[in-house]
């Protein structure tokens, strides 16, 4: 009897403790979500200028303790929107990169305020074809002829903004890729320049550091300054070889005096006799 007694005690003590770790996890898992909230992250990586869809997105429980700025709650919320910015799986979707409500999206979500298009012909743009990759920033370059009706190559836009190549606002882990087109973000000032450049003479494209947003002056370069320059660099290296040196007799084992050539004898004339002194 008291062998039962004491397996009932024993029941009891473990059901209640099992009862009393299940109402402390639930009381741990209610203090967690109540410091977290529903946030709307990419189920997938989302290519820029691409329209919403519920597929594409998914909600995850965010911990307070990280604060997101502007964070959808929702998936009826972001669905329909236009990225502006490429989003990779799992990152949060922020309003500040998404386009306006009712934006039709593709290219003309990325241009900013007073912003334009400009599309050049990859056959006008020598040089960084292939390399110049949407997000890359570019100087834009014409060859043409001067007021003299001589050639000049002249830098007329800089620190200009690739758009797209070809029809693509984006390009698979940033590899080259032969186009035939390249799209640039220009003001309309800009974009001015450059359809005039482009019928007086041929474009070409200079890539530049992103990092670098100084500008320069430049006076362009001319048929003389290439001739100007060539003879610079052959007068350097002439400089940096030094003069000319003399080389050196090779030692002789004879006696200097031997090795003096003999001066000539003059012939002399006494009578009949002919000798040479």
């Amino acid at each position: 009897m008291n062998k039962y007694r004491s397996l009932l005690a024993l029941l009891v003590s473990l059901l209640l403790g099992l009862g009393a770790v299940g109402l402390l996890s639930r009381w741990m898992q209610q203090q967690v979500a109540a410091g977290t909230r529903e946030v709307v992250v990419a189920a997938q990586d989302i290519p820029i200028g691409t329209r919403l869809q519920a597929p594409m997105l998914k909600t995850v429980r965010w911990p307070g303790s990280t604060p997101l700025r502007d964070a959808l709650s929702s998936i009826e919320e972001a669905e329909g929107r236009v990225v502006n910015v490429g989003v990779f799986q799992d990152e949060p979707l922020l309003k500040a990169k998404l386009a306006p409500t009712g934006e039709k999206g593709g290219l003309s979500a990325q241009l900013g305020d007073g912003q334009r298009a400009v599309t050049v012909k990859v056959n006008e743009v020598i040089g960084v074809a292939g390399f110049a990759l949407p997000g890359n920033y570019v100087d834009v370059m014409v060859n043409a002829t001067d007021q003299d009706n001589h050639p000049v190559s002249k830098i007329v836009l800089e620190r200009i903004q690739v758009l797209a190549v070809a029809q693509d606002v984006a390009t698979p882990e940033g590899k080259p890729k032969v186009v035939n087109a390249v799209t640039l973000e220009v003001t309309p000032a800009q974009a001015e320049t450059i359809d005039l450049a482009r019928s007086i003479g041929t474009l070409s494209l200079v890539l530049r550091n992103q990092r670098d947003p100084a500008g320069i002056h430049t006076t362009g370069a001319r048929k003389n300054d290439l001739w100007r320059t060539a003879l610079t660099s052959s007068s350097q290296s002439v400089r940096s070889e030094g003069p000319a040196r003399t080389p050196r007799a090779t030692p002789s084992s004879a006696p200097s005096a031997l090795a003096t050539p003999a001066p000539a004898l003059a012939p002399v004339i006494r009578g009949l006799a002919v000798s040479a002194q």
